[in-house]
């Protein structure tokens, strides 16, 4: 950053924006003045800031998503933000304010302590949308499910010949009669959450799969499906959630991108280690760990899985097959020792995580929309 720039700290909200502006040749904020949050009233604040010379921008990543970054932007100026998670606190600090959080921001950033996020394109943030939107949906079939399931139980109706939610399932739940008008409408109304769950799952599927064979996703989708327990879902989910394998220079840092690392807290000749960070993308890492699972089986390929591999790059057949034997073997040397299930699909998913990004190396390009 040249030191004749002028940092504005943007404290952001529903409503307000709050800036804190610190001069060049100043160590404290001179002005704070909040504003609304819409854009007419940051075109304004922006051009009358301007006259102060060189400006930067900077605000924390948050609900509030990435519109402002987009219109300064747009406006020819310099906007950078910041990951949340990543901001220094002061144990002894117990006062919070908008403008505080706008000052502390542009001091920060001067004094080089922030972490600047990767900012996605509008295309990229669509698909990302797309594929957590089914996320989403996913998880309302799964209460819908619940709900009906629960409701059946407490009238005493439990299915067993079958595994529920199947074709037999299917079948018996269209059989139930109650004799009282009020549980009658009230099953009723539980199937219909479920068929209506079950019905924007399908569409979500089937658009996910459109956007998965469509540019600029077909090809690190075509070769993430190389790994075992990778399909078409997971190497979308995987992708969009990345986008960018490249500003990852080593698989150790994407590993703590996902969130998998071990946590270590040691101090002098005291050594302790726990449970992962989980400070990470949680999509991405759900994703990883899903797939790790199927590391447990036999090292065969099966006919699906060489259909996937056929007519990739020879590069990225070999990270696979480097990757199935690996964590194969890791996934029972663990298991051997007595480790908990959790503990070593978790270990799996770390490696995997490596092996992912080696393969999201091998796209001849950077995926951008």
């Amino acid at each position: 950053m040249e030191q004749n720039t002028t940092v504005i700290g943007l404290d952001v909200s529903k409503k307000t924006l709050v800036t804190g502006v610190l001069p060049p040749d100043m160590e404290r904020v001179t002005e704070s003045k909040g504003i609304p949050n819409d854009p007419q009233a940051i075109k304004r604040e922006v051009q009358r800031l301007a006259a102060k010379g060189p400006l930067i921008f900077v605000y924390e990543a948050g609900p509030c998503g990435y519109e402002i970054y987009r219109q300064i932007a747009r406006m020819g100026y310099r906007c950078a933000i910041v990951a949340p998670g990543l901001i220094p606190t002061r144990p002894t600090d117990r006062v919070k304010t908008d403008r505080r959080d706008a000052e502390k921001l542009a001091r920060l950033y001067r004094a080089g302590e922030l972490t600047e996020i990767r900012i996605p394109t509008c295309e990229e943030e669509a698909a990302r949308d797309l594929v957590r939107a089914r996320e989403d949906v996913l998880a309302d079939r799964l209460r819908a499910r619940h709900r009906l399931s629960k409701f059946l139980l407490r009238q005493g109706r439990v299915f067993g010949p079958a595994k529920a939610w199947g074709v037999v399932h299917r079948i018996w739940l269209k059989a139930q009669r109650f004799e009282w008008k009020p549980l009658q409408q009230t099953f009723e109304a539980c199937v219909r959450s479920c068929e209506e769950a079950q019905a924007r799952l399908d569409t979500l599927d089937s658009q996910v799969e459109d956007l998965a064979q469509r540019e600029p996703y077909r090809t690190p989708v075509r070769y993430l499906r190389c790994l075992k327990g990778v399909d078409t879902l997971s190497a979308l989910t995987i992708v969009v959630e990345v986008q960018d394998f490249q500003r990852f220079e080593t698989a150790a840092a994407f590993m703590s991108f996902t969130g998998l690392v071990g946590s270590e807290h040691s101090s002098g000749d005291k050594i302790w280690r726990g449970s992962i960070t989980k400070a990470g993308n949680a999509h991405l890492r759900r994703v990883l760990v899903e797939s790790a699972w199927c590391n447990r089986h036999g090292q065969v390929v099966s006919r699906e899985l060489a259909l996937r591999r056929r007519g990739c790059p020879a590069p990225v057949l070999q990270i696979a097959r480097r990757a199935q034997d690996r964590l194969h073997r890791k996934y029972w040397r663990l298991t051997s020792r007595g480790k908990l299930h959790s503990v070593t699909i978790t270990a799996v998913a770390r490696e995997l995580a490596g092996f992912v990004w080696a393969i999201g190396r091998q796209v001849p390009c950077r995926v951008a929309a």
